[in-house]
């Protein structure tokens, strides 16, 4: 039998009077060429092209977020970091010191160079948001990093050599075109077209990243969205939270026998059968008093929220959640947003409005950064309770961020995980954490916000 990995000329041609023995290394690179050319020309799927390049990219084990369009190269190097070194110079490879090819070898670029590829130069047509854009930009500095150029550098035309081969007008060409399509801000510069509007999460999630470019009308349209989506979301939200949290009365225990606790309706009804018609007096033989209400909330709440860009839905609805929280009496609520560093929120927790601008969304994330900001608010344990929002994608630092988590629930704060806060409950969580969380007593929440209301009202009762 032949030997796959020989030599180019061991394997060229088989037995005399035989046809060549294919290379299966070229028939791997031209199913990903053939499915990248199809999907650069035609959007729609070719089932047989996708389940064989699938097939492919797991036989040589690489993730299959390779082939989503809808993934950014950011999104899958951040779960898969391994894969960094590999797409600097990627398409620029040095020479084999022997002379003699790697054909494994280029197998694997042709599916890294195809991600690369499709996620540039296929755009789509109609509006594009700010999110959209950043994720063009971040992937096309990833190409030109694989073509050996510093991110940005093809489209400043600061390429050297031929190495670009002509690419950075194309891909300048590709970003106007891109710019050109946002509307979103020219809607926003005229107060008639923005009050046209209707806030939704993903104009929320366009604004949000947008509001660093917005200045005069457009921005003062953008704050009045923004505004308007948070009274919204936040009237829904409130009347679940209310719900949750209005206590229920403790009758095992007599009632304080104080005059404000004093049921002064039930005690003259009680007492009518000594009213006295020739004094009109009634003589209380008895006082009845109401039972007080058992609080059911805690006297802290720490909302550790990742803003990460794919944590959006989640920053929108837990910065909401947590300023409603905080209009509860006697609940002191501190709110944290992290990435690759954290931010302490709590002095702007009751107006969600000014904690959206100052959040920014995208970026890593560094949980051990955010659990020490977050471990130095705990004054009693027994009496908090701590929600932690994120897909807890944490890699290098994973163990030092569960050894945390793990100390402070073992100090007995009522710890909650909880994988994404959206509308629709989608959410991913890391594997890793997800059993460990639920070794622990503590299973991740689902990503629905009325989940984690819920989850809420069976801690705080």
């Amino acid at each position: 039998m032949t030997d796959p990995t020989a030599p180019e000329e061991r394997r060229a041609t088989g037995p005399a009077g035989t046809d060549p023995v294919p290379d299966p290394h070229d028939n791997r690179r031209q199913v990903l060429y053939w499915r990248l050319l199809a999907r650069l020309f035609d959007p729609e799927e070719q089932h047989a092209l996708e389940s064989a390049g699938l097939a492919v990219v797991e036989d040589i084990g690489l993730p299959p977020a390779l082939l989503d369009p809808g993934a950014s190269v950011d999104s899958v190097v951040q779960r898969h970091p391994e894969l960094a070194d590999e797409f600097d110079g990627l398409m620029t490879p040095d020479a084999e010191p022997d002379g003699e090819r790697d054909r494994a070898a280029e197998v694997r670029r042709a599916a890294l160079a195809s991600k690369l590829l499709l996620n540039v130069f296929s755009t789509g047509s109609g509006a594009v948001s700010a999110g959209r854009l950043a994720r063009w930009q971040s992937d096309t500095g990833w190409l030109e990093r694989a073509l050996g150029c510093p991110p940005g550098g093809l489209r400043g035309g600061r390429a050297n050599g031929t190495t670009a081969g002509g690419l950075g007008p194309e891909l300048g060409a590709l970003e106007a075109d891109l710019v050109s399509r946002m509307r979103l801000r020219e809607v926003l510069a005229d107060p008639k077209l923005a009050a046209r509007l209707t806030p939704s999460m993903s104009l929320i999630e366009q604004l949000l990243r947008d509001k660093g470019n917005l200045s005069g009308v457009a921005l003062a349209n953008a704050k009045s969205l923004i505004r308007r989506y948070v009274d919204e979301v936040a009237e829904v939200l409130r009347t679940q939270v209310e719900k949750a949290t209005a206590g229920e009365l403790d009758r095992s225990v007599p009632p304080k026998r104080v005059f404000r606790n004093l049921d002064l309706d039930r005690t003259i009804w009680k007492n009518l059968t000594h009213w006295s018609p020739e004094e009109e007096r009634l003589y209380v033989d008895r006082l009845y008093y109401r039972h007080t209400t058992r609080r059911t909330t805690p006297q802290r709440l720490i909302v550790v929220v990742d803003q990460s860009g794919s944590m959006v839905d989640s920053m929108v609805n837990c910065t909401i959640l947590a300023s409603i929280f905080a209009g509860l009496p006697k609940v002191d609520v501190h709110l944290i947003a992290y990435d690759t560093r954290a931010i302490d929120l709590t002095p702007w927790v009751r107006d969600p409005f000014d904690v959206l601008l100052r959040t920014n969304l995208g970026g890593g994330n560094d949980g051990p950064v955010a659990m020490a900001m977050a471990r130095p608010k705990i004054a009693e344990p027994k009496n908090t309770v701590m929600v932690w929002i994120s897909d807890f994608y944490e890699f290098g630092r994973s163990q030092p961020l569960y050894e945390g988590i793990e100390a402070v629930h073992r100090s007995g704060v009522r710890f909650i995980p909880v994988g994404s806060v959206t509308s629709s409950g989608r959410q991913e969580v890391n594997p890793w954490f997800r059993e460990r969380f639920k070794a622990l007593g503590t299973p991740v929440v689902s990503g629905r916000i009325d989940e984690l209301v819920h989850e809420l009202k069976t801690f705080l009762t």
